[in-house]
């Protein structure tokens, strides 16, 4: 009976050996970005943390480097809200190729009043969307240079309560911050899937994959010092949702299936390329072939350059 002899079942604690490959995880110092990144550096892979905020970065890179020691782990400076510097990011990764990006890093703000980014965004869909949908353009180089690429997005089942509004995306009529924070991921996940449709039609190795991180809550997830401390209460709280909800650290499959949910599944598994194809954005950010008329409307007059 052959099938006794096939290939052990995917588990997310034994992830398949990455050495010699990089991984860039946004928003890789807390939450499941965090636990992303400590995954990844396990597989012996060089990790990289990019972050607005260096010392809580910091504190993320010295938590890994306990838990896996040696890890290849360091941190960048990326604040997704601000696209003048994310060529400064790209340029400072100082790498001759990436293998994946996992798009990771979101805000949400409960309260009005409604935030501007320095660009002049709606700061819930420019940190959420906009940073990331420019991000790529910046890495298409370093993607390219990978023998595989992987450009991994992590979804919100929330996205599936609203529908986007094509001549509002600033969100200036009617501001409420969690419709607007919804539509920021739904605009964020109907762009991984655009990409990936491109990418399939040109026939290209690259995979564009969005995820869905399930329902993943603070007061079930370990504690990590100094990048969060669980304290007793908040673990006794959260018992009874632990029947129907999960960690931020445990994931619920494995990457086949209907429970292919978690970022570092996505990351870690399969072929990672982009292979230079048309649908690829190209290496000159001025070039990419980005919706014009989308960009127009959500953020200005052209795309990044």
């Amino acid at each position: 009976m052959s099938f006794l002899h096939g290939p052990a079942p995917w588990d997310v604690r034994r992830l398949p050996r990455a050495e010699g490959k990089n991984f860039l995880v946004t928003g890789g110092n807390a939450g499941i970005g965090y636990f992303v990144a400590e995954q990844l550096a396990g597989t012996g892979a060089t990790v990289v943390l990019a972050c607005r905020d260096t010392a809580k970065a910091e504190a993320a890179r010295v938590s890994i480097r306990t838990r896996v020691p040696g890890a290849r782990v360091r941190h960048i400076r990326l604040d997704l809200a601000d696209l003048s510097s994310l060529k400064a990011c790209t340029d400072g990764l100082a790498l001759e190729r990436l293998d994946a990006v996992v798009c990771n890093a979101g805000v949400l703000f409960d309260d009005p009043p409604r935030r501007e980014s320095g660009d002049g965004n709606e700061l819930m869909f420019a940190t959420n969307h906009l940073g990331h949908f420019a991000l790529i353009s910046w890495l298409a180089p370093l993607l390219a240079a990978a023998p595989a690429g992987r450009v991994v997005t992590t979804g919100s089942f929330t996205a599936k309560s609203e529908s986007l509004d094509l001549d509002d995306l600033q969100s200036m009529r009617g501001y409420r911050p969690k419709r607007t924070y919804v539509r920021s991921k739904l605009a964020q996940m109907l762009f991984g899937f655009e990409l990936d449709r491109r990418l399939r039609a040109a026939g290209s190795t690259t995979l564009s994959v969005v995820t869905h991180p399930g329902g993943a809550l603070d007061s079930l997830t370990p504690s990590r010092p100094p990048v969060r401390v669980r304290t007793v209460g908040e673990r006794l709280r959260g018992l009874p949702a632990g029947l129907l909800l999960q960690s931020k650290e445990a994931p619920p499959g494995p990457p086949s299936g209907p429970s292919s949910t978690r970022p570092y599944a996505a990351a870690s598994s399969g072929g990672l390329g982009c292979s230079g194809s048309a649908a690829c954005p190209p290496s000159n950010p001025s070039e990419v072939t980005w919706p014009t008329p989308y960009w127009r409307r959500a953020c200005g007059p052209r795309p990044p350059t």
